[in-house]
């Protein structure tokens, strides 16, 4: 391979000729061969977006020459286009603090911006520190681009995953509104409701968890560009944060401000803890609402079997015709996932010490992680499962004709303990309802068809006739 001689404060390094990071990427990478993951690629562009931000601030603030920012936002928008992506090797497991990864998009795009300037014909000269870091510190870098990666990933992602999804069961649960079916509670038979009353859950459920998340959206507004190495901003102009947070907005469509308290934003990731919870919230109602269709498709013959699901591959190498519900158990797999990260997010963000969290990487790949994987199988769940959910009648109405559950309806004439009386004839029996009724003498056939009517049970508004 081909070598190249870079220098930066510590001495030599050899970089791959063909590379277009520096001196400190390429010790980083020599120093931290830890695991395999990488440092997040939403992260760099995150990156990209704030030095472009910055370089423009800078200049309107007069403390750069307008060319060289031109050029370094020329260079940022192409590594946020993703034309150069593999310029950023880096994994998480590196200093807590960021300070390579951000070094890394430095000197990536100083070494771009002078290509160009060259190719050019320009008598200028890109610094990563002096130019392209300039008003900044890794130690407010990195939570800046925290905060814009994680609104991008939650709004312009997750939000649209649980909109899809919201709008499949809302349909489900209109269209079969009329289903009545048994209901279930303890896992046992309880009195009935509409399939479509229960997937309505599933519903709401969907609605409250987006309104919970775009609650926690505002916090993570603000950023800590201006604070540099410990929050004094030292080094940087008074109006650089108030400036950068204006071009990051314009940049992004999103309403970024500067943080009120810089010393705040250096240390503490309790706006990302905030956030990781409401999606936590999504992922455990994702679990209820996959485990209640694996147990109503459950069978097909010798379980529940009241809905059907889409059959999309063969569920086993050794019995024939088995299909599974594979959707059900990958959602529910990154449900479990997701309560992993947000254990591993919660202890990073309270491991600030004076005045830096050196946690931040882990913290924001578990929260990107959990960003993609909600994304991914929400969209995975509603286009290979949910919208091929089917009622099947037959069973449904099986299941409700043999329920013990409807003498429920009867307390209100006979009383509970008479009803329980039924009840447990009938089981004991192994006789159905009605023929207990009778065989009590409690009541007649015609105030027994009168009265167990499981359609009418399924309305909170059902009025009682003595």
């Amino acid at each position: 391979m081909d070598y190249r001689i870079e220098r930066d404060t510590m001495g030599e390094i050899n970089v791959l000729a063909s590379a277009k990071w520096g001196a400190q990427t390429q010790r980083s990478l020599e120093n931290f061969k830890i695991g395999t993951e990488k440092m997040p690629i939403e992260v760099i562009y995150a990156f990209a977006i704030l030095k472009k931000g910055a370089a423009l601030a800078n200049a309107e603030l007069g403390v750069l020459e307008q060319e060289k920012a031109d050029v370094i936002a020329e260079v940022a928008d192409d590594i946020i286009a993703g034309k150069h992506d593999a310029e950023f090797p880096l994994v998480v497991w590196q200093t807590g603090s960021g300070t390579q990864s951000n070094m890394n998009v430095n000197e990536v795009i100083a070494h771009l911006a002078n290509d160009l300037l060259k190719a050019r014909g320009q008598a200028l000269t890109i610094h990563p520190n002096d130019d392209v870091n300039k008003s900044q510190s890794s130690n407010d870098t990195y939570p800046t681009a925290m905060h814009i990666a994680a609104i991008l990933a939650v709004e312009d992602h997750v939000l649209p995953a649980i909109d899809a999804l919201h709008w499949t069961l809302a349909r489900k649960a209109d269209e079969f509104m009329d289903i009545v079916k048994i209901g279930r509670t303890h896992l046992q038979d309880a009195t009935p409701v509409t399939l479509g009353q229960e997937i309505s859950g599933w519903v709401r459920m969907l609605e409250l968890s987006k309104q919970m998340i775009e609650r926690t959206i505002e916090p993570l507004t603000e950023l800590a560009l201006g604070g540099t190495a410990v929050g004094t901003g030292i080094n940087a102009h008074p109006r650089f944060g108030e400036v950068v947070a204006e071009k990051i907005s314009h940049e992004t469509g999103k309403p970024f401000v500067t943080a009120v308290n810089k010393f705040h934003a250096l240390t503490s990731h309790d706006q990302l803890v905030f956030t990781h919870g409401a999606l936590k919230a999504v992922a455990m109602d994702a679990m209820k609402i996959a485990n209640d269709v694996r147990w109503l498709a459950s069978g097909p013959r010798a379980g529940i079997g009241e809905i059907t699901i889409p059959e999309n591959e063969p569920g086993s190498s050794i019995m024939p015709g088995k299909v599974n519900p594979t959707q059900s158990e990958a959602l529910t797999m990154v449900a479990a996932q997701v309560l992993g990260n947000d254990a591993t997010i919660g202890f990073g963000a309270s491991q600030g010490n004076f005045e830096l969290n050196v946690f931040k990487p882990v913290i924001m790949y578990n929260f990107l992680q959990t960003c993609r994987l909600l994304t991914d199988s929400l969209h995975s769940f509603d286009t290979h499962c949910a919208v091929g959910i089917e009622p099947d009648r037959d069973v449904i109405a099986h299941n409700v004709e043999r329920s013990l559950m409807l003498v429920t309806a009867l307390n209100p004439h006979i009383g509970y303990e008479n009803a329980a009386k039924i009840a447990k004839l009938a089981h004991k029996e192994g006789v159905s309802l009605k023929e207990a009724a009778l065989k009590t003498g409690l009541l007649s056939e015609e105030q027994f068809d009168k009265w167990i009517r499981p359609e009418e049970m399924t309305s909170p508004n059902l009025k009682v006739e003595k």
